[in-house]
């Protein structure tokens, strides 16, 4: 009997390293004799649901390749699509696709949400009598991934490539802030991260021996407007101006919130930014020195900046994609590929597995005692955590006739075997 294909999708917002996780279950998967072709979902499980199936084992390796330093999602794209319990026929056109196909191998790369996707879709085609492996990659900038005590994740792909871009984005806007002062004392900076603070905390990394005037507000810590005011003038009488940074999910009061299909908060598609609301209300209450408050919003580059990737994050999501292909040629149904430290004062890790059931929907936490007693900054545990992250150097990017060189994959498709179909959330 011919070997089963594999399916590998994406989903939920990208990062910079998310497509080294698909070449490395793409290029481990090719060297599998248990693994025939694989195929990618085109923007996810909305792809397989249209049965628009890329044919990732015709691409040239060359292109393969060039996923390492290609970011976002944008080469096989990646969804919001979130599959609910009520969408029988949604879950009976996956089966169809997967006899269509062959598919004996699924693996989803994404967040919480992609990790219940990916357990839901293979238990329901085990219980249809299918022999299907389902694998997550994991994948978030958010690190939200996995359980608050990191026994069974460390951290994910993705963060350390954005907290990288967090460090060197302070350090940037300090020298901009320092320059223009008096005028601009006070710069506040909004960072992403909806409710959970490991990405505002990487600001700290800017400025580990804190000679700055630099304020942390997370989303765990709960402040008031007036607090952060008062706190922003203690600082200005002391340094003459303050640099703030702040999560996009912190509580200041209605901003025309807007969601994504999973109910996800989707704050730049919001009516207002935090970043603005704190801004506002720091000038019109006053500053206690000249000048005005100014506010920067960086958007989706803080998740597909490839000139600030990591190198240590690169070849960690090579490493889990890797991982995940092994598990799946190994036939090990239901586990999550991982990261785990091995030696806190020596960065070592090794590439794990975790349960999909234990990971699925679930958020971690950032811990609060990684949080100062003031609540508006983190501590130095947080940075012995986070260092290693963000690696030491400046990644290479291939380079053409000035612009970086991107893979392309070429569109070739997997015959389509059944008739056209709508998602049902679509209709």
């Amino acid at each position: 009997m011919p070997p089963k294909n594999m399916i590998v999708a994406q989903s939920g917002g990208p990062s910079p390293v998310i497509n080294n996780t698909l070449r490395g279950i793409v290029e481990t998967a090719r060297q599998m004799s248990e693994i025939g072709t694989v195929y990618g979902g085109w923007h996810g499980i909305e792809g397989v649901l249209k049965e628009e199936l890329i044919d990732l084992s015709a691409q040239c390796a060359d292109e393969i390749a060039l996923l390492r330093t290609t970011p976002a999602a944008g080469s096989i794209g990646t969804c919001r699509y979130k599959l609910k319990d009520k969408q029988t026929d949604d879950f009976d056109r996956i089966i169809e696709v997967f006899k269509a196909h062959n598919i004996g191998y699924f693996c989803y790369i994404g967040g919480n949400d992609s990790m219940h996707t990916a357990n839901t879709v293979a238990n329901l085609a085990r219980a249809r009598g299918l022999d299907v492996v389902g694998i997550g990659g994991p994948k978030t900038i958010d690190n939200d991934v996995g359980d608050s005590e990191f026994k069974l994740v460390d951290h994910t792909p993705g963060y350390g490539s954005t907290a990288r871009y967090w460090t060197h984005y302070v350090q940037m806007a300090n020298e901009e802030n320092n320059g223009s002062c008096p005028a601009d004392p006070v710069l506040v900076l909004q960072a992403m991260g909806r409710k959970i603070g490991y990405i505002p905390a990487a600001a700290r990394l800017a400025d580990p021996k804190r000679e700055l005037p630099l304020q942390i507000y997370l989303a765990e810590r709960k402040t008031s407007l007036e607090q952060i005011h008062a706190n922003v003038n203690a600082m200005l009488k002391e340094r003459g101006r303050a640099i703030v940074v702040v999560s996009e999910g912190l509580d200041v009061g209605e901003i025309g919130l807007r969601k994504d299909a999973f109910g996800h908060a989707s704050f730049s598609a919001s009516n207002m930014t935090v970043a603005q609301v704190l801004t506002n209300y720091l000038n019109d209450a006053g500053l206690c020195v000249k000048g005005a408050a100014r506010c920067n919003v960086p958007g989706t580059d803080q998740r597909h900046s490839m000139a600030y990737a990591s190198g240590v994050d690169l070849d960690e999501a090579y490493y889990v994609g890797q991982k995940a292909a092994l598990l799946a040629a190994k036939g090990e149904h239901g586990y999550m590929a991982t990261i785990l430290r091995t030696d806190w004062d020596n960065y070592q890790v090794k590439y794990d597995k975790a349960p999909l059931a234990e990971v699925a929907e679930k958020d971690r936490k950032f811990p609060d005692h990684w949080i100062t007693a003031n609540g508006y900054d983190v501590t130095d545990d947080f940075l012995k955590y986070a260092r290693p992250l963000i690696g030491d150097d400046m990644v290479t990017l291939p380079i053409i006739d000035g612009r970086v060189r991107f893979a392309r994959l070429k569109p070739i498709f997997a015959t389509q075997k059944l008739p056209k179909y709508v998602p049902q959330a679509d209709r």
